[in-house]
């Protein structure tokens, strides 16, 4: 079973229905026991990332977290979720992360309206060779997903970047270190091509064939 970690930050529910539709098998929890037993976890969220680690740390969920990475299970963050992964946030001071990936959570600098918001393509990164899409697999360049942000994520290395978009600037929409993925966008608001990842990912998982 897919484990949908609850720690009171958003659209649990809606991603949990969009593993649903794909075959998957989930769970929404924050049992640290369920969580263990899990096949795979999702870290989703909506809000601030100081809340969100706030609430994490408040339910005792970080230890398990990293238990899971460091077993080299599979594990997803989407949009809050991806950036909790990383080093550091600036989003209203400077705040903490989960120091996953290693890098920062930066807000956008354009003229553009911020938050980034609609839809919007991704390309592969530059450099990714065909059998590195796992999680792309069936994703034609230039497809599009539903993003809502004003903060990116910028990985130390840019090796763990699987792809890219743009909004008056380059940025991380998918990251990858080993077993453990960060999605900006919102996949279960994004339609056939985003069920289309989250069933890629629960292939990779074994929860679905």
């Amino acid at each position: 079973m897919i484990c949908i970690i609850d720690y009171k930050m958003g659209n649990v529910a809606s991603v949990a229905k969009a593993f649903e539709l794909v075959g998957a098998r989930v769970l929404v929890t924050a049992d640290k026991r369920k969580l263990h037993k899990a096949k795979a976890l999702i870290l989703p969220g909506v809000g601030a990332f100081a809340a969100g680690m706030r609430n994490l740390r408040e339910l005792r969920l970080i230890p398990e977290i990293r238990a899971a990475v460091n077993e080299c299970k599979p594990f997803m963050g989407i949009c809050l979720g991806m950036q909790l992964l990383f080093t550091t946030s600036e989003e209203h001071g400077k705040h903490n992360g989960l120091n996953i990936i290693p890098g920062n959570v930066i807000r956008f600098r354009s003229d553009l309206k911020i938050p980034h918001m609609g839809w919007n393509t991704i390309t592969q990164a530059a450099g990714r060779k065909p059998q590195d899409a796992g999680l792309l697999k069936g994703v034609k360049q230039g497809s599009y997903f539903y993003f809502v942000h004003s903060y990116y994520v910028k990985p130390l290395k840019q090796s763990g970047v699987l792809a890219v978009s743009e909004y008056g600037q380059r940025f991380a929409a998918i990251v990858a270190k080993g077993n453990t993925f960060g999605i900006q966008f919102h996949p279960e608001k994004s339609s056939d091509l985003g069920l289309k990842i989250l069933e890629n990912f629960c292939k990779m998982a074994g929860e679905i064939r």
